[in-house]
């Protein structure tokens, strides 16, 4: 029994002297709390750069369809088409990376995009650049693989590192 109680005895006095002791503690706070703070500055920085690309893209392939609605891209090539988009991305997007889909379709009722990736990722659209005539509804399809950069899997449909930026517009050109 004196054996348990100077075990005892010795548990209390050392538990105590380590509770009174606090060197180290912040060293030890800061290990516990780094990886999830820098984790979670990281996952906000990636998401915004993100929605950041996505608005752009979305954006320019808005802005270069309103040169075909109007008229002046109907004697453009594929290649004139994807450089009016590249110039109104601000260096964010790697322009050869680009796919784009644009055709007339019969009405707005028929507008249907297809995925332009299959469940590898590997793209399976083939591209064409048909601006339509006078009246017509066309249909412009651009897509992206956005590279992510910490690698952090947000839920969007990803495959491998890469996210699929898209921006669709259907619209009847004007009568030009």
């Amino acid at each position: 029994m004196a054996l348990i109680r100077n075990f005892r005895t010795l548990f209390i006095r050392q538990t105590k002297r380590l509770a009174s002791q606090d060197d180290g503690v912040t060293a030890i706070e800061f290990a516990l709390l780094a990886l999830p703070f820098f984790a979670l500055i990281g996952a906000i920085l990636e998401t915004g750069m993100f929605l950041l690309g996505s608005q752009i893209f979305d954006s320019a392939v808005d802005d270069a369809a309103r040169l075909i609605m109007i008229g002046e891209a109907k004697s453009y090539s594929a290649a004139d088409f994807r450089t009016k988009v590249c110039e109104r991305t601000f260096g964010l997007i790697n322009c050869p990376g680009i796919k784009l889909r644009t055709r007339p379709i019969a009405n707005f009722a028929v507008a249907d995009t297809t995925p332009p990736v299959d469940e590898n990722g590997d793209w399976i659209l083939v591209e064409q650049f048909a601006p339509g005539n006078s009246r017509q509804v066309i249909l412009v399809e651009a897509y992206y693989k956005w590279n992510t950069f910490l690698g952090f899997d947000f839920g969007f449909s990803k495959y491998g590192s890469s996210l699929i930026i898209s921006s669709a517009r259907v619209f009847m050109n004007e009568p030009f």
